[in-house]
Formats: C-alpha cells, sequence, structure tokens
C-alpha cells in the first residue's frame, strides 16, 4: 500500500464576516478542533460603519487540507466570503515588529547599523536599549530578528500578517 503525502504549504486566507461577537472565537476553534495550526491571525473593520470585519489568516497545509479549510469556514454563518490569496496569486502582505534591544558602546553601534539597513525606525530609546519598529515581509522580520539577537535583542512584539489582493477586485 503506497500513501501519498503533500507538504504542507503556507497560505494567506482572506474572510470577510459580519462583526458580530464571538466569531473570532468559533473561527479559531474550528481550526483548534480539526487540529489546523493558525500562523499569524488579524483581524479589522472594513466598512464604515464597522458591519463586516476582514480576518487574514496564515496557516500551513497540504493543498486538499487548505480546500477543506475553506469549505468549512465559508460554511459558518457570519463568514461571507473566504478567499485563498496565495492561490489567487499576486497580493501584498505586510507585518509590524515592535524590537527591544539593549546596546552599550559597539553593540549599540551596530544595533543602529543594522536598524538603518532594514529600515528599522527608532521609536524610544534610553541609555541603555532601543525599540526599533520594522515593517515588511515575514522574511525581512525574521532576518532583523536573527541579527538583533547577535547584539542585544531583549523582547518583540509583532501585529501579523496584513495582506491585501492587488488590482481592482475588491474581496
Amino acid at each position: 500500500m503506497h500513501i501519498r503525502t503533500e507538504a504542507a504549504e503556507r497560505h494567506t486566507l482572506s474572510l470577510t464576516v459580519a462583526n458580530e461577537p464571538g466569531i473570532l472565537a468559533r473561527i479559531a476553534g474550528m481550526f483548534a478542533g480539526r487540529g489546523y495550526n493558525i500562523e499569524s491571525l488579524t483581524v479589522s473593520d472594513v466598512t464604515e460603519d464597522e458591519a463586516i470585519s476582514r480576518i487574514t489568516i496564515v496557516t500551513k497545509a497540504a493543498p486538499e487540507m487548505i480546500e477543506q479549510i475553506m469549505a468549512q469556514l465559508d460554511r459558518l454563518p457570519p463568514v461571507h466570503r473566504v478567499r485563498d490569496l496565495t492561490a489567487q496569486g499576486p497580493h501584498v502582505e505586510r507585518e509590524l515588529a515592535l524590537v527591544k534591544v539593549a546596546g552599550a558602546g559597539d553593540h549599540r553601534i551596530e544595533a543602529l547599523r543594522l536598524a538603518e539597513v532594514y529600515r528599522a525606525r527608532v521609536v524610544d530609546a534610553t541609555t541603555s536599549s532601543f525599540v526599533f519598529e520594522v515593517t515588511g515581509g515575514t522574511e525581512k522580520i525574521d532576518k532583523f530578528l536573527e541579527l538583533m539577537r547577535e547584539v542585544g535583542l531583549i523582547e518583540v512584539a509583532r501585529t501579523g500578517i496584513a495582506a491585501i489582493a492587488r488590482g481592482h477586485e475588491v474581496i
């Protein structure tokens, strides 16, 4: 007997949902109940009257599992639309991180130099530390954090992925 296993792929899902109490818990519960992992989750209002929200979920699964996840999400009553931005094609993804770094002497100078290379902004500074704001793709932020570990990384806060399809189509 030969069992075919497909490699897990990273997918960015975009959902529009009715902005009602408990919707986020229902979606997270659906993932947890079926053993799916959420790597990133962001939520924001997208209409003036705050009736509709966009939920962006980043998860890893085999393609057939992504289809199953999307079908299960689509069946939830407050969900209006589910899109797999990864499968759909070109889209823009960004993340923000606040990065606290200790630094004195040469480590301080190196932290500032690296921040400049990564276009990170100093949003707070003391004589012994900095807080940098860095935005961009996940890979850029991961690399910035890796380098900051070498010069005195103390703490990190990340927003999660915000994503939107390219072009004129509205989700």
